[in-house]
């Protein structure tokens, strides 16, 4: 508490000082008297893509691994069998036909049964309760069976390894859906869930049941849904207030193969029938490799069209244009480059269209979004084709797809992709395609450590203002050596976007990416939010975002940093040397000014801020100060200490016209002026 009641009063503004103290402080003027460029109601959000298994095991809240025996090669993989138990091909849904048929062993100690365990284990939390559903038959003539069904901690000390328990009579033949309720008594990271084949008297089973689609979810989900979001997780999510909303991915949209690609049409409709995928992601790394990655597909395009309208974000979903991922092909595994061969693509793209924004009335892909829960349309906008491909390959896809689909929707923005890096051949030339093709928006990529953050500081500040606006789609610093989200990367995140906000006249999205991780299950670093099993971490990146997005405004103000003597500031930096950075707008909604200060030197900076333009009867009488402290160079927020980085905030009277403060050493500050 001490050191935060010390960075509190560094930034406390002070008013009346001798005037000749101003040329020994870092001067920054924000006119306030004409607002300019609008800031988009899109200009920050997020990026899902389906890595460090962000959805089966992260957002999605299902619990079971392989609920539908449909992984390969082994279709128990995620579950452990014993007894006699049977995979078999001819089970009630076409797309997932695989179930198990469990036998009885033919006596009353000898058991069948199976027990799945989860992703890197089930959390669950004391005195909440779990919805156990599957669906059964009995085989062979059997009369009624049950099925016992536990919470087991395998690795307990105690007498019984089970710690909640329910029994489900299977009565029929006839394929059926069975459900029951689990509380749990206690709070457990890595429990697991078994079932045992049984007799009404508990007794092992003497007769013989098939069992699919076993599924277990929490019922306090994301908005209750029954099909739902991990609470925690979607509720980190709507604390930032995004704008936008992209999903769902990045490379899982190319796929390792154009076979492997993600699919949309395969995610909707009733998630027993959607057909599971291999993730791209399963085994891109060799050093960190997880052959049990696949894509249930559970999580879907309704659900994200969802959870998009829920936190109150743009949808933006990416598309395929007809290309595999170009990392792992090169010029191969491509869809040919001619109409018909882009066919299933151009219709992919109508579809989805149709899908967010038709009339059940009058189009089947709007209907099955009516039959799924919403008549309404999602108000779908946006639509970016391709994800990070690059030259002839990429523009001769896109020149046939983005017309056919700007014939048939010309109301929808359409995205093109820049390439995979920031400044090469390959990026110049997709911006040059890009303008040509006319698209709406140019997506930009830069995973980049802090010496490219450093001297990109007036990235956007010369880019042409009459061509496509920008989506910095995927984008994130680390440090070399360090790629994890510690804060010293946060800090020029912080002052990166300073650059991003200032121009706002061409700058109209940017997403963080990736943008969750498993602790246990993780790729790539550095990512926004973490989590286990049981509780979430947002990181000093998330805190830098989340203070961008809630604090927006509406229109850029004019801003200048001048040194101390009236020379202006450099930028970007010179070599080994950091700066002060500063934006400012003001929201025409509230009223408010606000102003955004970023030191990312190591020592604390004297700074005034003076506004200009503003009558005396306009001028703000106090500001809420808002501070994220990223001095502790390598702290790092976890699930196991997930506050070690986090924003604190103050409040002071706003007396004068300049005002002087100190910034303390690699700190972001956020002065809210009313």
């Amino acid at each position: 508490m001490k050191h935060h009641a010390a960075i509190a009063a560094m930034l406390a503004l002070a008013t009346g000082l001798a005037a000749q103290t101003a040329t020994e402080r870092i001067a920054i003027s924000v006119n306030a008297k004409k607002a300019g460029a609008a800031i988009q109601p899109t200009m920050y959000g997020i990026f899902f893509e389906d890595i460090n298994y962000a959805a089966d095991g992260g957002l999605y809240a299902e619990l079971i691994k392989n609920r539908s025996f449909e992984f390969t090669p082994d279709h128990l993989m995620g579950w452990h069998a014993f007894g006699r138990v049977e995979v078999r091909a001819d089970g009630p849904f076409e797309r997932n036909p695989h179930y198990v048929r469990l036998a009885s062993m033919g006596h009353n100690d000898l058991w069948t049964g199976l027990q799945n365990e989860g992703f890197f284990g089930i959390g669950l939390h004391k005195d909440a309760d779990y919805r156990l559903s599957l669906y059964a038959r009995l085989a062979d003539g059997s009369r009624e069976q049950m099925l016992r069904v536990q919470f087991v901690d395998q690795n307990t000390q105690a007498e019984h390894q089970e710690f909640a328990q329910a029994d489900i009579k299977v009565t029929t033949a006839e394929w059926q859906r069975y459900e029951v309720t689990l509380k749990s008594p206690r709070t457990i990271e890595k429990a697991q869930l078994r079932i045992f084949l049984c007799e009404k008297n508990g007794r092992s089973g003497r007769g013989t049941v098939d069992v699919e689609h076993v599924s277990l979810f929490p019922t306090d989900t994301w908005q209750g849904h029954r099909n739902g979001m991990r609470r925690d997780v979607a509720q980190a999510l709507h604390d930032l207030h995004p704008g936008v909303f992209r999903f769902p991915g990045g490379c899982i949209v190319e796929g390792t193969t154009l076979d492997l690609r993600y699919q949309w049409k395969n995610t909707v409709g009733p998630v027993e029938n959607r057909p599971i995928n291999k993730n791209r992601w399963e085994n891109t790394f060799t050093y960190r490799y997880f052959p049990d990655y696949f894509q249930s597909y559970g999580l879907g395009f309704f659900e994200y069209f969802q959870l998009a309208e829920e936190i109150g974000a743009e949808p933006l979903p990416v598309l395929n244009v007809g290309m595999a991922c170009q990392y792992q092909n090169d010029d191969q595994a491509h869809a040919p480059a001619t109409e018909q061969g882009l066919r299933q693509f151009i219709d992919d793209c109508i579809d989805l269209i149709d899908f967010a924004n038709g009339d059940p009335a009058t189009n089947e892909w709007a209907r099955l979004r009516a039959d799924m829960g919403h008549p309404e349309p999602f108000g779908l906008k946006y639509l970016a084709i391709g994800n990070e491909q690059w030259e002839k390959p990429y523009f001769d896809r896109l020149a046939i797809i983005a017309p056919a689909v700007r014939r048939a929707h010309p109301e929808i923005k359409l995205i093109g992709t820049s390439g995979p890096n920031a400044e090469d051949d390959h990026f110049r030339n997709g911006w040059a395609a890009m303008r040509e093709l006319k698209a709406d928006l140019v997506d930009e990529h830069y995973y980049r450590d802090i010496d490219w953050f450093r001297h990109s500081m007036n990235r956007y500040d010369n880019y042409d203002r009459r061509g496509p606006k920008v989506f910095a789609g995927e984008w994130a610093c680390h440090d070399r050596g360090k790629k994890w989200n510690h804060a010293g990367a946060s800090i020029y995140e912080a002052a990166f976007m300073t650059n991003l906000e200032r121009n706002a006249d061409v700058v109209h999205m940017a997403t963080y990416a990736p943008l969750f991780s498993h602790i246990d299950g993780w790729q790539w670093r550095p990512d926004l939010i973490w989590y286990d099993n049981l509780h979430t971490a947002r990181t000093a990146s998330y805190y830098v975002q989340q203070l961008y997005m809630q604090h927006r405004g509406t229109h850029v103000l004019p801003t200048t940093v001048c040194l101390p003597g009236g020379q202006p500031a450099a930028n970007p930096v010179a070599e080994g040397d950091d700066g002060v950075f500063a934006s400012a707008v003001t929201d025409k909604t509230t009223g408010q000014i606000i102003i955004k200060v970023i030191n990312t030197t190591a020592r604390h900076q004297d700074i005034s801020i003076s506004l200009t333009g503003l009558k005396a009867k306009a001028m703000p009488t106090q500001a809420e100060v808002i501070t994220l402290d990223c001095s502790d160079y390598d702290a790092e927020n976890l699930p196991s200490r997930p506050e070690r980085v986090a924003p604190r905030t103050t409040h002071m009277p706003w007396t004068a016209a300049t005002v002087e403060a100190t910034i303390p050493a690699k700190t972001f500050a956020l002065y809210i002026l009313s």
